[in-house]
């Protein structure tokens, strides 16, 4: 059985000078994975290393260098999905969780499938995480960001909360995420993100939820990057791996589901996705998409954006 892996450092515009920047992140992180699939590991262990890789890169909206919401606090969300198994973990709407991509799979190796806030912050502690200061987790990039919208802010407090939630949009997601196919023929995907810059405190995207953010199960493997709610009220990443249950290789389903997003909603975005005989594909409608995936037969990771 073939093994694969591919990763995403999420849709929307990347400048010119981030552009070698983001694929460089992506290239390490689907190394990263690799290696634990080349050493006999689950495609689950792989997703996991991988993101959190990419959540340990400042360069993306996904742990260290996530976006603020307008309160100028991070509120993290992940999730994660064995095909095998079709076991779920995720947990949304966390604070000072360096890998929030972690947590996740503390919680599918529970009873549980989500959680959330200081629930899901409990949960953590009992399971050994500890919490971070908010403090390792801001970068100036992001805090940057941040000053930038508040400066805007005219409107009378909630309705300026709403209305810079939805304009915040063109500058895009940097949330990242990875599917992966191992030796033994099981796939796993995870998807993990900061959420939009300058959120409505509370908001939960797509990332966490299973179906629309991520899914995985026995005909492939997806994560999503992109307007979340769309992508919510779509679920993409199920209708993905579906395309592929219908017979379209990886590259096919996932050009089918963007086109599904394309025609019933404004939303943009795209998804990475592995199908069940190591066929990696990827699609986006939005400017760009950060990526890269190794398989079988390449000297290294091949990346784009």
């Amino acid at each position: 059985m073939p093994i694969s892996i591919i990763v995403h450092g999420g849709a929307g515009t990347v400048t010119p000078e981030r552009a070698e920047l983001v694929q460089v992140g992506c290239r390490e992180a689907a190394l990263v994975g690799w290696r634990v699939l080349q050493a006999g590991g689950s495609a689950l262990e792989a997703v996991e290393a991988a993101v959190r890789a990419l959540e340990d890169n400042p360069n993306y909206n996904a742990g260290t260098g996530a976006s603020l919401n307008s309160d100028g606090n991070i509120e993290l969300d992940a999730g994660m999905m064995d095909g095998a198994r079709l076991q779920v973990g995720a947990v949304a709407g966390i604070e000072r969780i360096k890998n929030p991509i972690s947590l996740a799979r503390k919680v599918l190796e529970s009873p549980h499938v989500l959680l959330v806030g200081r629930g899901a912050e409990q949960f953590a502690k009992e399971q050994g995480i500890e919490q971070c200061a908010l403090e390792e987790l801001i970068t100036e990039r992001q805090r940057n960001i941040w000053l930038e919208h508040k400066k805007k802010e005219t409107e009378p407090r909630y309705h300026r909360r709403e209305v810079r939630s939805v304009e915040a949009r063109p500058e895009k997601h940097g949330t990242v995420g990875a599917a992966a196919l191992d030796a033994q023929g099981n796939l796993a995907a995870a998807t993990s993100t900061g959420g939009l810059h300058y959120k409505y405190p509370g908001r939960v995207g797509d990332s966490p939820l299973v179906g629309c953010g991520f899914y995985a199960d026995e005909n492939a493997a997806v994560s999503c990057t992109g307007d979340g709610e769309d992508f919510i009220r779509l679920l993409i990443a199920k209708r993905a791996a579906d395309f592929v249950g219908r017979g379209l290789i990886a590259r096919e389903a996932a050009e089918a589901a963007i086109a599904v997003l394309g025609a019933k909603a404004e939303g943009t975005g795209g998804l990475i996705i592995v199908d069940r005989k190591g066929n990696v594909g990827y699609a986006w409608n939005s400017q760009n998409m950060s990526h890269a995936f190794m398989i079988e037969g390449l000297p290294e990771p091949k990346s784009g954006v």
